[in-house]
């Protein structure tokens, strides 16, 4: 769990939105690839919550990670795991839900699984293949329960259903979209 979310009114701005939407296609478009969210006092969760989330989108968050303020100024639809859109939840923590997968008319209905976890860039090496990536590339994690890799993999095997993943730790964010395949040190390839 986030140690604190801030309130900081900067993460509610259109402009601080556009700007943090922007750098998540990024990380979308190089997988793997660190971005640096937060640069004043928002929490990256806040912001990229605040960034992705509208009256059009439901929201679970089964760990209860949000505040009360930050439930109520994203102003969606709160939902179970199962249905929702974005699922909000703490990575160090094994997955306790079957998100939304999709179908196939519409592959997009997959959700997007936001996992807080302690650190990007130190901790466990995992290597990235894939759509964005040119080879491979490296990416260290820190309070990533290794279930979410499996759950993960199962999720993502009748491809294109799947979910979409967003790591963030208190400043930084990293995407993992259902093309990447990703492999842990001396395992085989958890393939989408």
């Amino acid at each position: 769990m986030p140690d604190s979310l801030s309130h900081d009114m900067q993460a509610w701005t259109a402009s601080s939105q556009q700007h943090i939407f922007r750098q998540l296609m990024r990380a979308f478009s190089y997988p793997g690839r660190i971005e640096t969210l937060a640069t004043s006092g928002a929490h990256a969760l806040t912001l990229t919550l605040a960034a992705l989330i509208d009256r059009g989108s439901s929201l679970a968050d089964p760990q209860n990670l949000l505040d009360d303020l930050t439930r109520q100024r994203l102003q969606t639809p709160l939902t179970v795991a199962e249905r929702a859109h974005f699922v909000v939840a703490d990575g160090t923590r094994p997955p306790a839900f079957t998100p939304a997968l999709g179908s196939l008319e519409s592959p997009e209905h997959g959700a997007t699984i936001v996992l807080t976890v302690v650190a990007l860039g130190v901790g466990t090496d995992c290597r990235l293949e894939g759509p964005g990536i040119a080879g491979s590339q490296s990416l260290a994690v820190t309070g990533l329960e290794p279930s979410w890799l499996e759950q993960r993999r199962s999720w993502n095997s009748a491809f294109p259903l799947g979910v979409d993943i967003i790591l963030l730790d208190t400043i930084h964010a990293v995407a993992l979209p259902r093309t990447t395949r990703i492999t842990l040190k001396g395992t085989q390839p958890w393939a989408t």
